[in-house]
């Protein structure tokens, strides 16, 4: 039985050819807005009631070697806790003042748009149902890699093609309703 067991082990160890992928090192990113604080009420200029544009958003830390940035927003409250207000990738990390910073205007949709849970490209506002109000997820990736996707491209799609290209991460929540 032990030699079973060594054998096993010796074949095991041998079995992995290659190298070996080095995930990348994580990073202190953040994503602010100046419009509200993280955890904070988003004004109703930005949802369906209001204007329904765009807050304005500031990456600030991207790791070293970002070469684009991916950005999503979504409903976790929504009944099926799946709904997306805003895809954009291919954004490019050149649009800071500083290194490492980068400022996203308010009402702009930066980089390639892809398709909200309202069938639309483009940002689509917080618009809750009547009721309590409802947790929105600001997200960024920072990617080792502009994505070859289309302009429409959905979540599903973006999640699929950030994977293993992701140098870090940052997110600001915001409640919103009325």
């Amino acid at each position: 039985m032990k030699w079973v067991l060594l054998l096993f082990f010796l074949v095991a160890g041998c079995a992995q050819t290659g190298p070996q992928e080095s995930l990348p090192e994580m990073t202190d990113m953040k994503l602010e807005s100046p419009a509200f604080a993280n955890g904070g009420n988003i004004p109703l200029k930005y949802g369906c009631e209001g204007e329904g544009v765009s807050p304005p958003l500031e990456i600030r830390d991207a790791p070293n070697g970002t070469k684009s940035f991916a950005l999503v927003l979504d409903d976790p409250d929504s009944p099926s806790h799946k709904f997306v207000h805003w895809v954009a990738f291919n954004i490019s990390p050149g649009t800071g003042v500083s290194p490492g910073t980068i400022s996203i205007p308010e009402g702009t949709s930066p980089g390639t748009s892809g398709k909200n849970s309202f069938g639309r490209m483009g940002y689509g506002g917080p618009c809750p149902p009547p009721g309590p109000a409802h947790n929105y997820r600001f997200r960024v990736y920072a990617l080792n890699a502009t994505l070859n996707l289309p302009a429409g491209a959905t979540k599903e799609q973006l999640d699929a093609a950030m994977r293993g290209h992701i140098l870090g991460q940052a997110e600001l929540r915001g409640m919103y309703g009325t």
